[in-house]
């Protein structure tokens, strides 16, 4: 094997000479198991143009794509010098259109095709379909339990009413996550859509038609099917669909269009809160967003990446020339993520369902994704914020509401959950998912504190003020970080082979916890009363920030084939440079005012040049 410089301590993934199916050599790739020198590489760097041309026609002729040939040459070459685009020459000189559109994509990134922005909008519809299914039980817990006898404060009712509450993230987390991997595997992400919609359309009316509490169970728990397999596919379909520069703002709009749904289902609890049936068209309302689902999922094109892991690349130009603006962006984006997934394939092989979801712990590039998105997912439930989802009006009935009082507090929780939720556009690809996460966790720790200890108060206006004060104050904070961080995080940091199955235990660990939280809350409420429950997840506020800041990387502004070498860095190598760096950077610059405090970067591109994403550097150069 050729001589290596001492320093490289990472073994090739090939032989010398051997070129792997993008035409790289195979000495020349940083190990997705272990990227010691934390490089971000693109695969086709390095590779000489004549080169890279036969590798082009090799792969347009086994993909069935020889007539987009021309193309797919400009693209692969923008592809691999992506701010060279300008002076690319011969036969593969861009016209000016070709150069028009990829200044565009940097200098205006939301002028986006129709039916990208459809696609979005599907997916918004199927998170507010999952807000909605949330909240329903949330205003009905105050008139369900006496109708099917389970009204008592017995510790078997007690158990009762959560177990119906606990109902569609047991149907989820048991069933439903677990069923998106094959499911998606037969039907592509559209099948799946469509596929669970009608479990969030037919339980959800015959919950409204229930006459007792094991029929309702039943209902909720084929709910909750839907619920895990929608919610295990949706971010990943936003997610592969959208463009790196703004995946994120695309992909966070399911948690903002979910507490859109968590809003709706408040202000119908509340609208019809004097109606003779009212808790039974609060549990049977929110079949009606999922109608639209059903209608509009087949307008929207599948996934390009999907067509492109079962092999039907010609499908796969034909859905990405519907989300680019330009067939030089489709070229280049489908020949770069080709080249990508090819490395992927040399470390994943052939799998099946069973070895996949084994290599969510085996494989140490999967493994670390795997650990992070657990963070965030397990997080979400940690932080408290479903307690107050699943139990606001409980809570405030405790606090000293009457019944239609606690309705409009939690009408005011749903408000300021969802419009807290529109920051996070701008913040989630600018300011990160990681340092969102770092700066919200702290304050929804103080301000559920807060909200508990008011409530040891005399009972008074003051009090019950101050209550819905803190809780509206803690949705403030939790809706635009740990929100839509935890899906959009999870959606994208899988590589393609386990994205699926890895997306679906993530949203397991995340739906499974909420229904242990939905289940032992009512009992922690009895034990510990309204201020030792929201003290308790206050601490698991603090827990959740410690293992945030050794555990999730940064992933904001990088295409999903670029994380396969940020996973790649050993948690060891990553949490050290937190203690090391960026700590001790974050204590000059931020509490002893030293503004001209350096950080040293983590990431470094393959030319040792500190990492910056295409879109800075071409904003830099745009500026300039």
């Amino acid at each position: 094997m050729a001589e290596k410089p001492e320093t490289d301590l990472i073994e090739p993934k090939g032989v010398e000479g051997k070129y792997l199916e993008t035409g790289v050599d195979a000495t020349e790739h940083v190990d997705l198991n272990a990227n010691l020198e934390a490089k971000i590489k693109n695969p086709l760097k390095g590779i000489p143009r004549e080169r890279l041309m036969r590798d082009v026609e090799a792969f347009a002729q086994e993909k069935g794509l020889m007539e987009h040939l021309p193309l797919l040459r400009k693209g692969a070459l923008v592809a691999q010098n992506p701010h060279d685009f300008e002076d690319q020459d011969g036969e593969e000189t861009l016209d000016e259109a070709e150069k028009e559109a990829l200044r565009f994509e940097i200098n205006h990134r939301w002028r986006m095709p129709a039916r990208l922005f459809l696609t979005i909008a599907t997916c918004s519809i199927g998170a507010a379909v999952q807000g909605w299914d949330q909240t329903g039980s949330n205003g009905a817990n105050i008139f369900f339990p006496k109708y099917y006898g389970i009204g008592s404060t017995s510790d078997r009712d007690t158990l009762l009413v959560g177990l119906i509450n606990a109902g569609p993230y047991i149907g989820s987390a048991f069933i439903g996550c677990w069923l998106s991997d094959p499911i998606n595997n037969w039907l592509g992400r559209r099948g799946v859509i469509f596929t669970s919609a009608h479990f969030c359309l037919w339980p959800v009316i015959g919950s409204a038609f229930c006459h007792t509490w094991e029929q309702q169970l039943a209902c909720r728990l084929l709910m909750g099917i839907g619920m895990g397999v929608k919610a295990s596919t949706v971010p990943i379909y936003a997610a592969e669909n959208a463009p790196a520069s703004i995946r994120g703002a695309l992909v966070m709009s399911w948690q903002m269009w979910t507490a859109f749904g968590i809003f709706l289902g408040t202000a119908i609890n509340l609208a019809v809160f004097n109606h003779p049936l009212n808790w039974r068209l609060m549990l049977g309302a929110p079949f009606i967003p999922a109608v639209p689902l059903l209608c509009l999922i087949y307008l929207c094109p599948e996934s390009p990446r999907w067509y492109m892991k079962k092999n039907r690349y010609p499908e796969a130009w034909k859905s990405m020339i519907l989300l680019r603006n330009n067939p030089i962006q489709v070229a280049r984006d489908i020949y770069y993520i080709h080249a990508q997934l090819s490395i992927e394939q040399e470390i994943m092989k052939k799998s099946n369902y069973v070895t996949r979801f084994v290599q969510l712990f085996t494989i140490p590039r999967v493994r670390r994704a795997n650990i992070a998105a657990f963070t965030v997912m397990i997080a979400q439930q940690m932080c408290g914020i479903n307690i107050i989802a699943f139990y606001s009006t409980t809570l405030f009935v405790e606090s000293g509401y009457d019944n239609f009082q606690a309705m409009l507090c939690s009408f005011g929780f749903g408000l300021v959950n969802w419009l807290f939720a529109f920051p996070a556009f701008w913040t989630i690809d600018t300011f990160g998912r990681r340092s969102l996460l770092l700066f919200t966790f702290p304050n929804m720790m103080w301000t559920l504190l807060a909200a508990g200890l008011c409530t040891l108060m005399p009972i008074s206006t003051a009090r019950t003020a101050l209550v819905a004060l803190f809780v509206f104050l803690f949705a403030a904070f939790y809706s635009p970080g740990e929100g839509p961080v935890p899906f959009t995080y999870s959606a994208e940091v899988y590589p393609l082979s386990h994205r699926e199955v890895g997306m679906g235990f993530a949203v397991a660990t995340c739906l499974f916890w909420a229904s242990v939280l939905s289940m032992t809350f009512p009992f922690i409420l009895k034990r510990l009363e309204t201020v030792g429950a929201f003290g308790l997840y206050a601490g698991f506020n603090l827990v959740a920030v410690i293992m945030i800041f050794f555990l999730v990387p940064e992933t904001k502004q990088r295409t999903l084939e670029e994380l396969d070498y940020v996973f790649a860095v050993p948690n060891r190598k990553f949490a050290s440079y937190q203690v090391t760096k960026a700590l001790p950077w974050w204590f000059k610059r931020y509490c002893l005012f030293q503004r001209n405090a350096v950080l040293e970067p983590l990431y470094h591109k393959d030319d040792d040049e500190v990492h910056q994403s295409p879109f800075h550097k071409a904003e830099k150069s745009a500026a300039s």
